[in-house]
């Protein structure tokens, strides 16, 4: 049994590693050492971001993504509550199965909990990666007054799902309300790439250089939390002014 863990350990460091863009040392270290390299990555890699509970939920969906969605399925068939459903719509949208995201989502965002941002917010998510863009457009709709709505994901794909039915313009407009100074990095690098490819070359180097910009004055939690996006913020600026 422990010979399995220390494998699942090993797997769930150089999996993390990898994603993080860690220095080339580090893999010599946690397949070399096993024990004490993966102690040492945990310690000074990942603790200092993530509780013992996180790393554990993501060794088990490295290992096994499939798990969590059939735990939360026999959690339904315990008990049928509009949070056991929310929670397997999430899980199903996290292993990309946007037919059952969708369908969970769908069944849950009923009677009271028709107005509910969070669900909704997925929900236009999961349409929009299945490329219904109209159904997309249309629960999006249903939620762009809340607070919280500019500054989240679902903005993001709602000005998607415009440009997808040929209103550049107006997805324009939208997306670039997710350009928020010391926030939503992801999201304004896809901001970034949207102005490119449509023609506003100016703005998408000026946003870029922005992004720099702040990433000198990030704290070293923050740098490597967004290592990897700001290596393409970096990529595509370089990519511009070539």
């Amino acid at each position: 049994m422990m010979y399995y863990l220390i494998i699942a350990l090993q797997i769930y460091c150089l999996y993390h590693a990898y994603t993080n863009r860690r220095e080339w040392y580090w893999y010599l270290v946690i397949f070399l050492i096993p024990v004490i390299g993966c102690a040492i990555y945990l310690i000074t890699q990942v603790f200092n971001k993530r509780d013992l509970e996180n790393v554990q939920k993501e060794v088990v969906t490295v290992l096994n993504p499939t798990k969590r969605v059939k735990d939360l399925e026999e959690k339904l068939a315990f008990s049928d509550t509009f949070q056991s459903r929310i929670n397997l719509a999430d899980a199903y949208l996290d292993i990309k199965d946007f037919f059952n995201a969708i369908l969970q989502y769908r069944a849950a965002l009923k009677g009271s909990h028709t107005d509910y941002f969070y669900g909704n917010a997925n929900l236009v998510e999961a349409l929009y990666l299945d490329e219904q863009y109209d159904e997309a457009i249309l629960v999006a709709k249903g939620i762009e007054n809340h607070p919280d709505f500019d500054k989240s994901k679902s903005n993001l794909y709602y000005g998607q799902a415009i440009f997808q039915k040929g209103d550049v313009e107006k997805a324009a407009q939208i997306l670039k309300k997710i350009n928020r100074r010391y926030s939503n990095y992801p999201e304004r690098l896809m901001l970034a790439r949207f102005l490119k490819d449509n023609g506003k070359e100016v703005d998408a180097i000026e946003l870029l250089e922005e992004l720099m910009d702040e990433g000198r004055h990030h704290a070293q939690p923050n740098k490597r939390k967004y290592k990897m996006v700001f290596a393409d913020i970096e990529k595509l600026q370089k990519e511009l002014a070539s």
